[in-house]
């Protein structure tokens, strides 16, 4: 098959899985076949190699790459793609954040598809430290991506709200984790000066919709949610994207699946 040019429509989906035995319990395997997808990005798979399926390792039709943490249960970062890669790159050349397995990037052409899970820092001052020190690390790659030539997705789990149309109870979060002040300048940064797009908001500039629920209370009945999962592009393929949904019918996990439709 020919590399990915952006001549091509593309569809890629981003789902934090929350463990992805779990999620193909529920039934995450049978959607996905219907989806019609060139590249689906996941998100903490909480395995390892040998807790893996075959068909979590790859389903029918596609190739699959994986970045698995040392943690047991933990972490992980997969992607399928339709398209064999022509290179795969596992981790940021960092030990302490490469052995939570939080970044892997495929590359097809002149294209880099990225799957991240950012660090959560809402376990407490610890975990928060971590998520800043990877923060700090994290935008000079980010900003070696942009000045890079290529045109680069990356989808995951960013673990921020950005912006108050992000999360329905922003005034009661404003000194919790993923609604910090320095969180949300970390990502105007990137969105801004360094120059990517959040390919959702850029489609839909005021829509209140949310990807992650917490499992406390009420918060999926009631939609008192959290939109933390983003597909970050380049400007030239973010002019490409046509059309995005959140799939909420089912519940695979504490996060719903977020579509993205590239066109030229």
């Amino acid at each position: 098959m020919a590399a990915f040019h952006l001549e091509y429509d593309m569809r890629i989906i981003t789902a934090n899985l929350n463990g992805i035995r779990s999620a193909f319990n529920k039934g995450f395997l049978p959607w996905l076949e219907q989806q019609n997808a060139d590249i689906v990005c996941l998100q903490e798979l909480k395995a390892q190699a040998a807790d893996m399926s075959p068909d979590m390792l790859a389903p029918a039709g596609f190739h699959g790459a994986h970045h698995y943490a040392e943690k047991k249960g933990y972490s992980g970062v997969g992607i399928y793609s339709k398209q064999k890669p022509d290179a795969v790159i596992e981790g940021l050349g960092i030990p302490e954040f490469d052995c939570e397995g939080r970044y892997l990037e495929v590359q097809f052409g002149n294209l880099s598809v990225v799957s991240l899970y950012l660090p959560s820092g809402s376990s407490g001052e610890e975990r928060q430290a971590v998520k800043f020190k990877f923060l700090d690390a994290f935008m000079p790659h980010m900003v070696a991506l942009r000045n890079s030539g290529r045109e680069v997705i990356v989808c995951g789990d960013w673990n921020i709200a950005h912006t108050e149309k992000d999360l329905k109870n922003w005034k009661g979060n404003k000194k919790n984790s993923g609604f910090l002040p320095e969180e949300r300048a970390w990502l105007t940064e990137l969105l801004g000066v360094v120059g990517f797009v959040d390919v959702f908001r850029q489609l839909h500039p005021e829509l209140e919709a949310y990807t992650w629920w917490s499992n406390r209370g009420q918060a999926w009945a009631k939609d008192v949610g959290w939109r933390i999962d983003y597909q970050i592009a380049t400007p030239g393929i973010a002019q490409t994207a046509r059309s995005t949904s959140i799939y909420k019918a089912e519940r695979f996990s504490d996060h719903a699946p977020l579509t993205v439709d590239y066109e030229r």
